[in-house]
């Protein structure tokens, strides 16, 4: 043992115990007041790399340098901003700066406005939409009147329009002109245009009729007799239904349209005055050139 109180290191060799420790390069005053060398780079080397070298010296040396390494720690530590402080220590730091500089969200905004997508060139004006703009409906088309066609070659008003009946039924079976002429003058010898129920059949005044006969069971413009198979009671008082009913029957005829209109109608109606139907001819004609033109 040195008289200095440091063990020596026996077993180590010459040269690597860390004895240049007693040449100082130049003297510095201790932490505790005494006189102390520093020792060269090479000796502080040393002295880390023995731990257990130890002496006051030493001792005091070290001390001093923790003191300093604290100091400088404590240091660092108060130039901490307060958010790297620890959590519990860093709330008033936190709160107080939460007060001087509160979030943006509490500050007023300008509105903000949405960007228009429509483009530029599109019309300024906005089509109104469907709930604000009640859509017109458009004006029905009014139906078109009939024509009315004034009464000719000395018939009245109910005279003519059964003519009309008996010319439209005709058209609407697209039998030829002369046809039509042939009709209208059979119901003119036969009923005088008029629609007629029959005295013997009540059933036929049930129906809309315009006069009442009694000649057998003949109704209808045509005096079409039910029992002879032209049809029902009702079918026979519908005048479209009359009308198709003769019509039908004198396209059957052979050669209708070359024979003269009494032959024709008589083919048809097989009456007991076969010539009476020609007296109506011209009469007819006029009817239904009027109805057509």
């Amino acid at each position: 043992m040195r008289d200095d109180g440091t063990i020596d290191d026996q077993p180590a060799p010459e040269g690597t115990t860390g004895r240049s420790d007693d040449i100082t390069s130049s003297v510095q005053v201790g932490v505790f007041g005494e006189t102390v060398a520093t020792p060269s780079l090479r000796t502080r080397l040393g002295g880390l790399a023995n731990p257990l070298i130890r002496g006051p010296r030493r001792v005091a040396l070290a001390a001093g340098v923790v003191s300093c390494l604290g100091v400088a720690a404590f240091a660092g530590v108060q130039s901490l901003p307060a958010d790297r402080l620890d959590p519990v220590d860093a709330r008033p730091a936190l709160a107080e700066r939460a007060q001087e500089d509160p979030a943006s969200r509490s500050m007023d905004r300008p509105p903000i406005t949405a960007t228009p997508t429509t483009p530029a060139a599109a019309s300024p004006t906005a089509s109104p939409t469907p709930t604000a703009t009640k859509k017109a409906k458009p004006k029905a088309k009014p139906k078109p009147k009939p024509k009315r066609i004034a009464p000719v070659a000395g018939l009245d008003e109910a005279q003519m329009d059964n003519a009309k009946a008996i010319v439209k039924a005709g058209r609407k079976m697209g039998v030829p002109r002369q046809a039509l002429v042939i009709a209208v003058a059979t119901a003119m010898q036969e009923s005088n245009l008029y629609n007629y129920a029959s005295g013997v059949l009540p059933e036929s005044q049930e129906y809309r009729h315009q006069a009442i006969g009694w000649d057998h069971d003949s109704v209808g413009l045509f005096q079409q007799r039910p029992s002879s198979g032209w049809g029902e009671v009702g079918q026979l008082m519908d005048p479209e239904f009359a009308t198709e009913a003769f019509l039908t029957v004198l396209l059957t005829i052979p050669g209708w349209q070359d024979l003269p209109l009494t032959l024709a109608a008589q083919a048809v109606q097989v009456s007991a005055f076969p010539d009476a139907y020609a007296q109506h001819e011209w009469r007819a004609t006029e009817v239904v050139d009027a109805i057509l033109s």
